[in-house]
């Protein structure tokens, strides 16, 4: 059903990231499916990178040992912004279109209030995307 997975990561909070890199990594095994990794950074210095170039290797590091851990085929793919924070949903439905992916999945947070006022980045991408979109919300911290 699912030939070409696409995973939107931030090199920033990998903590948050585990229980969608799980769902990931079955998905992927049960479909035989590449995976993706996408990555949004800015295109000044930050506490990941210091360029754009760099963020690729990083990226590019981790979907190598994402690969180690499923074994399916992987990508990775770094998009520069001047506002990664503004720009961020619309460069999320273009890299889907881009690495032609016919399923997203994404980490999500737990619900909060000012989700009022600043939605969540997996509600606007699934509105706008032609493709299937899974968010996986992040554990409870007890």
């Amino acid at each position: 059903m699912f030939q070409h997975i696409m995973v939107p990561v931030d090199l920033a909070h990998m903590e948050t990231l585990e229980p969608a890199l799980q769902v990931v990594a079955d998905m992927a095994r049960h479909y035989d499916a590449t995976i993706t990794y996408i990555g949004i950074t800015s295109n000044s210095p930050s506490s990941v990178a210091r360029t754009p170039e760099e963020y690729q290797q990083k990226l590019e590091a981790f979907a190598r040992k994402r690969h180690a851990v499923h074994g399916r085929p992987v990508t990775a793919r770094a998009y520069g912004s001047t506002d990664p924070t503004a720009n961020l949903d619309d460069l999320l439905v273009n890299a889907i279109e881009d690495v032609n992916a016919d399923l997203v999945i994404m980490a999500t947070h737990l619900p909060r209030s000012l989700d009022a006022f600043i939605p969540a980045h997996g509600d606007a991408v699934a509105a706008r995307a032609r493709t299937s979109i899974f968010l996986v919300r992040a554990q409870q911290q007890s």
